[in-house]
């Protein structure tokens, strides 16, 4: 007969069979909180050049950060923070909580106050700074698209209807009804419920509803917080496939932030690893899912 956990002895209670689930993924057998993970990635963290930040995108990046100071209010978040990607490259960025790496998606996207520093792209030596572009402008003008996390979708809304309203900036109305039929004919699982209220689908099909509504403006940049949160197995599954068509085959630059930190490495083309609003550890996705202490902090082993 199995014991209630509240019935066991102290010993049983730290048994193999009841080790507390690691930082992201795994089993571990002690419970490490967010504040030794915060000192733990301190004591392992490396001096990160801008020459490391650049050979990650090829010394010739699409999108690029440079010194970045930004936060909330007259709150400091990013200290002095690089970053840099190449046109269809993947780059995910992970971390412990509060370590910035959402901040870094709202600072591209306009939704910070920006203290000093710059956001540039270079589209084929056409530089444009867009550090202070509004969110309008930078998904208008820039070609950059945020998807939000889980629950971005109006339920009440039908799946038709949420697709054009990715297209709110378009001039005309007919523009973003087309634009939404080339991604129905793209996505049939959406097709098939067209009709239908975003409130009734399953998860899966919500995040494949948000992601598709991004695509409505035809962004070249998808900046995509937390895709797998609060989704089942398969269906991160199928939210990383479509992601990797969208880079792969459609030449999207992706940066992301995932705390499923092996799924996230394992998609990437380049993984940052941030502490306290500054970068700790970068290299490519693969480097660091062998790294042995970025897998005891982050991968659960």
């Amino acid at each position: 007969m199995t014991k209630k956990p509240e019935d066991r002895s102290p010993n049983e209670k730290a048994s193999k069979e009841d080790a507390a689930t690691g930082y992201h993924l795994g089993s571990v057998d002690t419970l490490i909180s967010v504040e030794d993970v915060v000192r733990e990635v301190e004591k392992m963290s490396s001096d990160v050049s801008k020459d490391d930040v650049a050979a990650l995108a090829h010394n010739d990046p699409f999108l690029r950060i440079d010194n970045l100071k930004a936060g909330y209010g007259k709150m400091e978040i990013l200290h002095d923070f690089n970053l840099q990607v190449g046109r269809g490259q993947s780059l995910c960025l992970i971390g412990p909580n509060g370590a910035g790496k959402s901040t870094i998606l709202h600072s591209i996207y306009g939704f910070t106050n920006i203290f000093s520093g710059d956001i540039t792209i270079d589209n084929e030596g056409n530089k444009q700074n867009i550090t202070s572009l509004s969110p309008n402008e930078k998904l208008k003008k820039a070609g950059i698209a945020y998807i939000l996390q889980d629950k971005s979708v109006f339920p009440g809304m039908t799946v038709e209807e949420n697709l054009w309203m990715g297209g709110f900036l378009m001039d005309k109305p007919d523009d973003a009804k087309e634009a939404a039929e080339k991604v129905l004919a793209k996505y049939n699982r959406l097709a098939a419920r067209r009709n239908n209220p975003a409130g009734i689908l399953s998860g899966g099909e919500r995040r494949l509803l948000e992601i598709s509504r991004a695509l409505i403006m035809e962004p070249d940049i998808l900046l995509v917080d937390e895709p797998s949160i609060g989704l089942e197995p398969r269906f991160i599954d199928m939210v990383f496939e479509i992601l990797d068509d969208l880079q792969n085959a459609e030449g999207k630059t992706i940066i992301m932030v995932e705390q499923n930190a092996k799924k996230g490495l394992e998609f990437a083309d380049v993984g940052y690893v941030l502490v306290s609003g500054e970068l700790a550890m970068v290299g490519s996705g693969e480097e660091l899912l062998q790294d042995p202490e970025v897998g005891r902090l982050f991968l659960g082993g």
